[in-house]
């Protein structure tokens, strides 16, 4: 492709490229491995998972907007013991880096999680705190400093892979949130998780969501996760993994240069299953014609005015 490096290094995971799939688009990667080889990618933020099985939110779930999706999926999935059996077995026949992602009901919940998975030999762990946390009334950990630090404490005392947590883009301030999960011991960092959204049908005065609101994804959301990227990665001296809108390699080197080591491809693999190896060559390319040595060198570059 080029002499460029495209090698990168999340946390101490090494990744022979810097572009990732983001959990939840890429189921376990059975499906996608059908159209190339998963050694394609640099890793796999796998589909999120809770401890027991759960089925997930009633259809309607998806909902298609002008720029992207609204998604209230609902975390359906096998339960991490089911993952840990069937799954994880035939991931690690690849040459990628295993993010697992985990979303719990309780501090200790993720806990139980992070204990399995890292004894299983997953790379890394995505910790969601976008979940309700039921002994604080339903309120989301990520939306609480206190809370998101509570889970963190509790996902790093008992994992002993790399914890990144993913942030939340709907609060006031993230930066806020970043330093609490940073001070409780955070390894990385990944941002930006959904943006809460709506539709209606006029036809019907419904939400077009079961569920009523959902997370927005895709294009829309790209120039917020490149704003939230800088601010955090100004605020705090943790690794990024940032998503959010990224379709080409153009998209992903904005994330880049406002501070992020490595990036996800989600929404848009359901127009393109090959937009991860898109965004892949899209940044070599951007690297080459600037002549950069390698393309780690893009993080942390934007020079503001």
């Amino acid at each position: 492709m080029s002499k460029v490096d495209l090698s990168v290094n999340l946390a101490g995971v090494k990744m022979k490229n810097p572009v990732v799939v983001a959990s939840g688009t890429f189921g376990f990667g059975r499906e996608y491995g059908q159209f190339y080889n998963l050694n394609e990618l640099g890793g796999i933020c796998c589909k999120g998972l809770t401890l027991h099985r759960r089925e997930g939110n009633p259809p309607p779930r998806i909902a298609e907007t002008p720029m992207g999706i609204l998604n209230s999926v609902g975390l359906q999935n096998p339960g991490v013991d089911a993952f840990i059996e069937h799954e994880l077995p035939e991931l690690k026949q690849h040459d990628l880096a295993i993010i697992a992602n985990i979303s719990g009901n309780t501090p200790e919940e993720y806990g139980i999680m992070c204990e399995k998975l890292s004894e299983a030999g997953v790379d890394m762990i995505e910790v969601n705190i976008s979940c309700p946390n039921v002994k604080a009334g339903g309120l989301a950990y990520g939306t609480k400093p206190e809370l998101a630090a509570e889970v963190t404490r509790m996902a790093k005392s008992h994992s002993t892979v790399p914890v990144m947590v993913k942030l939340s883009p709907n609060v006031t301030d993230i930066t806020e949130i970043a330093r609490a999960v940073a001070d409780a011991g955070a390894d990385a960092l990944s941002l930006i998780n959904t943006l809460r959204g709506m539709r209606i049908d006029l036809n019907t005065r419904r939400p077009i969501l079961k569920m009523n609101t959902g997370g927005l994804s895709g294009p829309a959301v790209l120039p917020v996760a490149v704003r939230m990227v800088w601010e955090v990665a100004c605020a705090v001296d943790l690794p990024i993994l940032g998503m959010g809108g990224v379709a080409k390699g153009g998209d992903a080197a904005q994330l880049m240069l406002a501070g992020a080591s490595a990036v996800a491809v989600g929404t848009a693999l359901f127009a393109d299953p090959l937009a991860p190896i898109r965004v892949r060559e899209g940044l070599c390319e951007i690297a080459r014609k600037r002549g950069l040595s390698a393309v780690r060198e893009l993080t942390g570059g934007v020079k503001p005015w």
